[in-house]
């Protein structure tokens, strides 16, 4: 598996590779293994937090491992509660990752459940001033992020959500894309039921998993997809779900779980 096997999609700043590792939840050594053990396994994009604790972590595992920085896709977040201080924040994610730039810097969550344009604005001056390529949002609403538009004239390149086949929503995917924003979607794994029969029935025809069934028919759908894991064969077959294809049949089927 090499960085050219992953299918990517556009940002503002670059390309976001579809399928990546998210590290919530991933502590320590171990969270320093999991992105040296991805890495080495052919994952090119890394999913971290402020609010995780783990971006040295993250940071020496880039160290380690020893790719170039523009070939490994990274992205951090701002928590909420650090609006008003955007900089020094970043600064210090920055720091802690050993990087100079960020590839996606998201609002973690919408700072006192408001669209915050102000942390808008100070975000788009950071990818401005070539600290971040794109900038983007998590857990916004699609009112939210077209406060975003109607203040800054500007709408996230990414906005990164729970999504699952039991979240799947079209009109939703569709009022993103119109506004040219990417969805990402996280615990892709834990929202839905892996034992469902259309789920079941994919990963028989095609000899994987139910769990790499989900992770291909989001990657089908081009929402971009982050399953955290901490194990080198999990890591190696999530990153296996690139090589078969659900028919349209079965992502029909798979689909029908967001309205059952």
């Amino acid at each position: 598996m090499t960085i050219t096997s992953i299918p990517t999609l556009p940002l503002p700043g670059g390309r976001i590779p579809v399928l990546g590792l998210g590290t919530w939840q991933s502590e320590g050594d171990e969270a320093e293994r999991a992105v040296v053990a991805a890495i080495e396994l052919g994952y090119r994009h890394i999913d971290t937090a402020t609010g995780y604790g783990n971006e040295a972590q993250v940071g020496r595992a880039l160290s380690t491992v020893g790719v170039g920085r523009d070939d490994v896709f990274l992205t951090t977040k701002l928590p909420p509660d650090h609006a008003g201080r955007e900089r020094q924040t970043l600064m210090e994610s920055l720091s802690l990752l050993g990087v100079d730039h960020l590839d996606l810097w998201l609002v973690h969550w919408p700072p006192h459940r408001q669209a915050s344009p102000e942390t808008w604005q100070a975000f788009r001056e950071a990818r401005d001033e070539g600290l971040v390529r794109s900038i983007g949002v998590s857990n916004y609403s699609i009112a939210q992020i077209d406060e975003l538009i109607e203040v800054t004239g500007e709408a996230p390149a990414v906005n990164q959500i729970p999504y699952s086949p039991a979240d799947h929503d079209l009109a939703l995917l569709a009022a993103h894309r119109e506004r040219g924003v990417v969805v990402e979607g996280y615990s892709p794994l834990k929202r839905v039921d892996l034992g469902a029969d259309a789920i079941v029935r994919a990963a028989e025809a095609h000899g994987v998993t139910p769990a790499q069934v989900v992770l291909r028919w989001h990657v089908q759908h081009d929402v971009v997809v982050i399953p955290k894991s901490v194990r080198p064969e999990r890591l190696k077959e999530n990153l296996d779900v690139l090589g078969f294809t659900l028919d349209d049949e079965q992502m029909a089927a798979i689909d029908a779980l967001g309205r059952s």
